[in-house]
């Protein structure tokens, strides 16, 4: 099964993410760093990105630009606390948007989306 991609620098959002995509079948690759997930993206091929904007050692839309220079087909689906972000040219690059929520039903249907288009669906699908 190709992995889902979770990158967050916040803990207790990264547990949460990563339980809920579990949850509903998911093979699940959580990290909290940009640098980090470009790394493990170099060695493997996540079927689906979930990415932070704000991270805590670079910028996610930075993340982004270098996910879609190595590999172009890997979706990316931002995750931010900010609406503005959805206007800025830089995040045009990403297949989707969500703003964070405590409802995490918008998150999981995008995921579903693009991991099937992927050849990550979940377990069972």
């Amino acid at each position: 099964m190709i992995p889902v991609l979770i990158v967050e620098d916040e803990q207790h959002l990264l547990d949460l993410y990563s339980d809920e995509l579990s949850d509903a079948g998911f093979q699940v690759r959580p990290i909290s760093s940009g640098k980090e997930a470009l790394d493990w993206i170099k060695k493997e091929r996540p079927g689906v990105v979930v990415l932070d904007i704000k991270l805590a050692d670079m910028e996610g839309l930075r993340v982004l630009e270098m996910i879609k220079d190595h590999d172009r087909t890997i979706p990316v689906i931002l995750n931010s606390a900010y609406a503005v972000y959805k206007a800025d040219f830089s995040s045009w690059m990403a297949d989707d948007y969500v703003v964070k929520s405590s409802n995490l039903t918008e998150l999981i249907a995008k995921v579903k989306h693009y991991a099937g288009s992927a050849g990550a669906q979940p377990v069972g699908a």
